[in-house]
């Protein structure tokens, strides 16, 4: 009975103490951004914020060319996961439906792509941009993004694009349906669960990308948020909550995303997986 409890009561707690570790820097975040600057600088930590401040967050968006940064981070990341899934959806189709020569080798080739770190191909990709006299602009960034989501976003749909049966797009030609029509209308509602995810995988890599925007465009109006929080702290000083107030709103576009795509994400990461 004692061993039955144990066994159930060890998971648990595990599972609250992980909880609390990766929850709480996030929580102190926003609760120093929404401190005023005494209770930041306290001697004794004010855990709870009661003397609620919105003055950080004035002060980070402010700063120069925020809007700018805000601009060009959504821009190329929305861009970057809409063209990636766009040749996702034929390529995941091809490698799930058709047998071609070569076809195990793509797969490697992807899975391959995927585990190499982009971060020792920049020096090339500089100098591609370079020699195309493409620095400072917007495009090679989306399109070196598009890039790196790529490879996760066709093994994820693929997985998906597999578990559907034959039967329902043979039928749905049987019907009078071009392959084109079967795959839009049967395959591709079929497909939200791996759009979520993939897509969510894809937003935060986007967003979050700093060493190929730092190397590629050092121009103050071709450069995107992660640069902008990077220097944050060297125009405000020791300003803490101006810091963390930055660094709340670099975090709420992912946070708004995934509360929304939660269950569809989650599910789609787990099924993906193992499908195909």
């Amino acid at each position: 009975m004692k061993r039955s409890l144990f066994g159930r009561l060890w998971p648990n707690a595990t599972a609250v103490v992980l909880f609390i570790g990766f929850v709480f820097p996030v929580y102190w975040m926003f609760a120093t951004a929404l401190k005023p600057r005494g209770d930041i600088l306290a001697d004794n930590p004010v855990w709870v914020p009661t003397d609620i401040t919105f003055d950080h967050f004035e002060t980070a968006t402010s700063a120069d060319h925020f809007w700018t940064y805000v601009t060009n981070s959504l821009t190329v990341t929305i861009l970057a996961v809409l063209f990636s899934l766009i040749i996702a959806l034929a390529g995941s189709f091809a490698l799930a439906r058709m047998r071609f020569k070569g076809r195990r080798g793509f797969i490697i080739g992807f899975m391959l792509a995927q585990m190499a770190p982009w971060e020792v191909m920049i020096i090339a990709m500089y100098m591609i941009v370079r020699d195309a006299s493409m620095l400072n602009s917007l495009v090679p960034l989306t399109l070196f993004y598009m890039m790196m989501i790529l490879p996760f976003t066709i093994l994820t749909l693929r997985g998906f694009v597999a578990a559907v049966p034959r039967e329902l797009e043979e039928s749905a030609m049987v019907d009078g349906c071009t392959r084109v029509q079967a795959f839009r209308r049967v395959i591709l509602p079929l497909l939200a669960p791996g759009l979520m995810s993939t897509s969510l995988f894809g937003f935060i890599t986007a967003w979050n990308e700093f060493a190929l925007v730092l190397v590629l465009n050092k121009d103050t109006e071709a450069k995107t948020l992660p640069l902008w929080l990077s220097s944050f702290q060297t125009q405000f000083g020791d300003d803490w909550g101006a810091t963390m107030a930055a660094s709340s709103l670099f975090a709420i576009p992912i946070l708004i995303l995934f509360v929304f795509l939660q269950r569809k994400a989650v599910s789609g990461l787990t099924a993906g997986a193992v499908k195909g």
